[in-house]
């Protein structure tokens, strides 16, 4: 049986260590929150929400604790925030069997970074396509949406950085398996694009406004920042020429010809449409809890990847500025606030 770490227990590490411990599987869950790791050890991992509910008792360490852990791990899944990349990878290196590998479990595009410090060889990425868990408190995570297989929707896409469907991918979807629909890729980076550009659409236009998702979907602008956000997205993508996947089911192509009203009209319409829960996403959740969040890696890095092809992001530019001055605590979360990204972006009010 293979030796499982998951360094981060946070939401989605919390939600993964549940069901992989529940289903029999070795996993070890490493996380620097103290209140965490002691909930977790004294009271187990309790999951509500569209999987739940249940209790799953779990083995968990503290960052300091994992120094007398003499046990090496064959699979580590990643799933610390994107801004912990670097300093997760080089700590968990040291605890890695001769033949284990790193998944990047995470949200952006972080497989590079962890590839730079373990190698490719022992590197291989896990896309997470509306997964939607949050952690609502120490030891209790919860997941809003519907799981995927009860709406043919492949959760987990694994791969490997680039080639074919290897063993190691096929037993990290095995794994994945027991927790929702699961299957491996050939285009790792273009679902990473294809996710990228689904976490630039909802994470700040949610974030800035403090609207949930069905707030979003009865706001006409905060529809129009994220149907000419995800325009702006795929330009960048298909100008560094990633073969990226369809985003929300739409093909890049229909993205890409957003300016036509047909088209537009058609976006605007499927945005309109509520989901059964209200869901505030993650980005959402750290601005209102106070707590840094991944704005460098979702709109900043579309805007140093426009700039490094000579390409304006207006859109990605003003969403930036927007959220770090509302990570700053200089202002407040703001249904307002969307309009002014929009107009510093000089997006048009209307399609015609």
């Amino acid at each position: 049986m293979n030796k499982i770490a998951i360094m981060g227990a946070g939401a989605v590490g919390s939600y993964l260590g549940a069901f992989l411990t529940r289903a029999g599987e070795d996993v070890t869950l490493i996380d620097m929150w103290d209140k965490n790791v002691i909930a977790i050890k004294t009271d187990g991992i309790t999951v509500t929400g569209s999987q739940g509910p249940f209790t799953q008792t779990a083995k968990a360490l503290h960052l300091h604790e994992v120094q007398h852990e003499t046990r090496l791990f064959d699979i580590v899944l990643l799933a610390v925030k994107s801004y912990d990349t670097l300093w997760a990878t080089e700590f968990i290196k040291a605890h890695l069997a001769p033949e284990g590998f790193v998944v990047s479990c995470q949200n952006s595009i972080n497989d590079y970074a962890v590839a730079s410090i373990v190698g490719r060889h022992r590197t291989l990425g896990c896309v997470m396509s509306v997964i939607e868990v949050a952690l609502l408190d120490s030891g209790h995570v919860t997941r809003g949406g519907d799981p995927g297989r009860n709406r043919s929707h492949y959760v987990f896409r694994v791969g490997e950085l680039c080639g074919p469907i290897s063993p190691r991918v096929t037993r990290v979807v095995e794994l994945l398996e027991h927790i929702d629909a699961a299957r491996g890729t050939t285009n790792l980076i273009g679902e990473r694009w294809a996710k990228l550009a689904a976490n630039c659409m909802s994470n700040p236009t949610g974030a800035m406004s403090g609207l949930g998702s069905n707030g979003q979907a009865n706001s006409a602008d905060a529809r129009r920042l994220r149907i000419y956000t995800l325009n702006e997205v795929v330009t960048i993508a298909k100008a560094h020429n990633i073969a990226i996947t369809p985003v929300m089911g739409i093909s890049a192509d229909t993205w890409l010809n957003v300016a036509d009203v047909n088209v537009y009209q058609k976006l605007d319409a499927q945005f309109s449409i509520p989901g059964p829960v209200d869901w505030h996403a993650s980005m959402g959740q750290d601005i209102s809890k106070g707590r840094k969040t991944e704005n460098d890696f979702f709109s900043l890095y579309i805007s140093q990847r426009g700039s490094e092809l000579g390409i304006d992001t207006p859109i990605s530019d003003a969403t930036w500025e927007m959220m770090r001055r509302i990570e700053r605590k200089q202002i407040t979360p703001n249904p307002k606030h969307i309009g002014c990204v929009l107009a510093k972006a000089r997006v048009p009010r209307k399609n015609s």
